[in-house]
């Protein structure tokens, strides 16, 4: 049934032309989201472990990335939409491509655990050294984006 779906989303005009000319620029946008999502994730990560900006609060910190991270792993999404309409079929059978996607959600969960349980409590450890509970938190994060950013440079050689 996926199989049908991937084929007339390939066979589609834009996914055509996507395939046979624009690739490498929606590729290179791909790239700069993802070093910009990558970046400002991995500034909070390592003041979350303790290693960078701990004169910055936690809470001052997540205020003026997360837009930036937003808006960069939505120009990200985009992109990755659009790179796999261009050839769907394959992508949608490539093991590091479905690696990349699982660590993508496990990513989203830890953020989402993080966002609404862990970082509920940040008034108490805001100016110190975060509660282990963050600690994870950002240590999970670093490895599970870095696993993102592997598998996905993985793809193209599978």
């Amino acid at each position: 049934m996926l199989q049908g779906f991937f084929e007339w989303l390939q066979a589609t005009s834009l996914a055509v032309t996507i395939g046979e000319s624009w690739f490498p620029y929606v590729e290179s946008v791909h790239v700069v989201c993802l070093a910009a999502v990558a970046g400002t994730i991995f500034t909070v990560d390592a003041r979350l472990l303790g290693f960078a900006s701990r004169q910055l609060r936690v809470s001052y910190m997540s205020a003026q990335l997360l837009p930036w991270t937003w808006g960069a792993f939505t120009g990200a999404v985009i992109t990755g939409l659009l790179m796999f309409m261009g050839n769907a079929t394959t992508y949608a059978a490539n093991t590091p491509f479905r690696i990349k996607l699982v660590l993508l959600l496990l990513a989203g969960i830890n953020m989402l655990y993080f966002q609404f349980v862990t970082f509920r409590t940040v008034d108490k450890w805001d100016t110190d050294m975060p509660v282990p509970a963050a600690r994870v938190a950002g240590g999970l994060s670093i490895g599970l984006w870095c696993g993102v950013i592997g598998f996905g440079r993985w793809i193209g050689f599978v």
